[in-house]
């Protein structure tokens, strides 16, 4: 399936970070012709190949290990840290997460439709310091970010559909 960009929906927790002036947001979707739960999406999502490897920069900067168990933990609502987020807010189908530093978002969200069909959504916000603009070197790595974000996106939702 191809990760298609949209615009942050109206009901989505990561909607106030889409109308603040200066702060940058994306979201991507892809369609899932299978039932699947908000849980098992964020389980896909945070155990694919390559954010195993973002677990791995992360867990040697933090000098504390990234588990699976850690991920599960989070998508249950057992805990609300995980890595170097903590959760901004939960609601029925979405998970807002926010990082250490406070200027970077990450949202994930499940709907699903008739037929059998989920929609996964992912996106971001990056929120400038107060008073400040988005730095060049931030505005500068978008590009990358959407790869990436579409990558990752894709790569949860062929998890999902092998089971």
């Amino acid at each position: 399936m191809i990760a298609r960009q949209i615009a942050v929906p109206q009901d989505a927790l990561l909607h106030r970070y889409a109308t603040q002036e200066g702060t940058y947001t994306d979201c991507f979707e892809v369609m899932l012709p299978i039932n699947a739960t908000m849980e098992e999406f964020v389980v896909a999502f945070y155990t694919t190949w390559l954010f195993r490897l973002e677990r791995l920069v992360l867990s040697a900067a933090r000098r504390r290990r990234i588990t699976d168990a850690q991920v599960r933990a989070l998508s249950s609502g057992e805990t609300d840290v995980f890595a170097v987020w903590r959760v901004e807010a939960r609601a029925p189908g979405q998970l807002l997460l926010a990082d250490d530093s406070g200027h970077t978002r990450s949202y994930l969200a499940l709907v699903g439709k008739e037929g059998g069909v989920a929609r996964l959504i992912f996106g971001s916000a990056v929120v400038p310091r107060e008073g400040q603009q988005m730095p060049a070197w931030v505005r500068a790595t978008i590009p990358l970010h959407k790869f990436y974000s579409k990558a990752l996106l894709r790569l949860a939702e062929r998890r999902l559909r092998r089971g």
